[in-house]
């Protein structure tokens, strides 16, 4: 069975950094290229980056691009997502979660960026 546990959020203000971390248990991450989405207060869960199992990432919004880095330690099944200059748009529950075929969700992360 698929468990996923994220970790790293915070009150933080508009400039500043955070590092998400998601640890995996099931055969998911051996197998499966991992993402890290979002959910914003009534907006819809969107995906914010992939990495593959060889290590390629994937950014999917123009927003973070240059900001925020996906990365993957397999010897400790664990998906990280280093946030850099963090603006308040980016408040929001992160979760992760296989890029291909998303599973049951874990709790995610709640992220706030203050002005």
């Amino acid at each position: 069975q698929v468990q996923l546990v994220e970790s790293g959020g915070g009150l933080v203000q508009a400039g500043g950094s955070l590092r998400l971390s998601c640890v995996v248990s099931g055969s998911i991450f051996r197998t499966d290229a991992m993402g890290w989405y979002r959910q914003a207060p009534g907006k819809q869960r969107e995906f914010v980056a992939g990495i593959t199992t060889g290590g390629s990432a994937h950014y999917d919004a123009d927003s973070v691009k240059g900001r925020f880095t996906i990365s993957r330690d397999n010897a400790k099944n664990t998906v990280y997502l280093q946030m850099n200059n963090l603006k308040p748009e980016d408040t929001a529950v992160y979760y992760c979660n296989s890029w291909s075929r998303p599973t049951t969700w874990g709790q995610g992360t709640q992220v706030t960026v203050s002005s």
